[in-house]
């Protein structure tokens, strides 16, 4: 897979909820998958947490699909 840059976008699949958002930051774990530090666009609530939660960490093998800002022509 691509590694996804700071900035761009992603959908994802975390703890069986479809999320997308912002990727913040990005860090290779232990044994050499990368994680995603991700700001939702929409907060997501789970039945164990009181609070709804607006950034998560996402494995590179939950993503399932990004999306590619090109840059602007001059």
């Amino acid at each position: 897979m691509i590694r996804i840059e700071d900035g761009e976008r992603l959908c994802a699949t975390y703890l069986g909820a479809e999320v997308s958002g912002t990727v913040l930051s990005s860090r290779v774990k232990y044994g050499g998958e990368l994680q995603y530090t991700v700001q939702l666009d929409q907060p997501v609530q789970f039945r164990w947490r009181t609070e709804p939660t607006s950034v998560v960490l996402v494995k590179e093998s939950d993503v399932t699909s990004m999306t590619i800002q090109l840059a602007e022509a001059a």
